[in-house]
């Protein structure tokens, strides 16, 4: 899930244009931060699926077992209510039998025909008591009947959407782990076509699910200079030749420097100027050296602000003068999915 949380800054990629002016990219910049929340978002909306999938199981658990007790009521109940019946049957047979016997002693004496008939009237009474708890004993089993039933539509409700929820689960893992493979796939394309310059300042390595082409300075450009050394115009021509192939991977070029305050002349004013200028240069060669959309390249310059090591020496300073050209494949099936969540 870890790359889930860089998923929003393809949207910035995505928007790729072949120069960043300065205003321009301030507004790029804080649709970024707009960006990273909508990100923090979707992550949080993320988590909150797998936690609503584990509640959601441990809830059918617990109904499934509220379904097996209430079952086992119902088949008491049940016993409840044969054994019941029996005994009505039995007290209606006494009850013809005690009027049997009053009629064959109604001859009798007076006193055996009271007590015959207080007899009666006791097996009368205790009749009446067994149709009333007959009558509430078939209630609750009508209850409990209903509750059941009422318990599985809700068991068989409830694992339909678990099981929405897990297929969601599985096209989003699915799509991650062919996205993770795109982009191993990709860095050992890159690495295998540019190896000859890795003993210039040249490093390929995957950093938040993106391929990162680091190029020092001393490979690109002279100190304080925007054009491109012949040695570095080859590696960015030789990239391009990859990147053709790959159509559906986005391009960001990143300037950055020092934190040495610039002191050139013209127009470029300080290191964030410098830093875009560089970057404008590589996009330029990949546009008229290979047939790259420029649709998916984006220029950006980000100055002293983003270095590798903070430290205020000559190696430090020597690090942090770079170019990083950023590759990230297209995720519009991704998002697809992230939106139907």
């Amino acid at each position: 899930m870890k790359t889930i949380r860089n998923l929003l800054l393809l949207v910035v990629l995505a928007t790729g244009v072949a120069c960043v002016p300065m205003n321009q990219f301030k507004t790029l910049e804080e649709k970024k931060q707009d960006l990273s929340l909508e990100r923090d978002v979707l992550k949080k909306s993320n988590e909150r699926l797998v936690v609503d999938t584990t509640e959601m199981g441990a809830s059918i658990r617990r109904l499934l077992a509220s379904n097996e007790q209430l079952s086992e009521d119902t088949f008491q109940l049940g016993r409840s209510l044969l054994r019941m019946t029996e005994r009505y049957e039995s007290a209606l047979d006494q009850n013809k039998e005690l009027a049997q016997s009053k009629e064959r002693l109604a001859k009798g004496s007076e006193a055996e025909a009271r007590r015959l008939l207080k007899e009666l009237q006791a097996a009368q009474e205790d009749l009446l008591i067994r149709e009333d708890e007959l009558k509430a004993l078939e209630d609750k089993l009508w209850d409990r009947k209903k509750n059941l039933e009422e318990l599985q539509a809700e068991v068989e409700e409830k694992n339909r959407a678990l099981e929405e929820k897990s297929q969601r689960l599985v096209e989003l893992e699915n799509m991650l782990a062919r996205k993770d493979s795109a982009v191993n796939a990709l860095r050992t394309k890159v690495a295998d076509a540019l190896y000859q310059f890795e003993k210039d300042g040249l490093s390929v390595e995957i950093r938040n699910g993106k391929v990162y082409v680091s190029l020092e300075e001393q490979l690109l450009f002279k100190t304080g200079k925007s054009d491109v050394d012949p040695k570095g115009e080859s590696a960015i021509v030789q990239l391009g030749k990859v990147l053709e192939q790959n159509p559906d991977i986005n391009i960001m070029i990143e300037g950055h420097t020092d934190d040495v305050p610039y002191k050139g002349k013209g127009q470029l004013v300080d290191n964030w100027d410098l830093s875009v200028k560089r970057a404008t240069t590589i996009v330029r060669i990949l546009t008229e050296k290979s047939k790259i959309d420029p649709k998916r390249l984006t220029a950006s310059g980000r100055g002293e602000f983003v270095p590798v090591d903070p430290a205020k020496t000559t190696e430090a300073r020597q690090k942090n003068r770079r170019t990083e050209i950023i590759l990230t494949p297209k995720l519009d099936e991704l998002f697809e999915i992230l939106e139907s969540n």
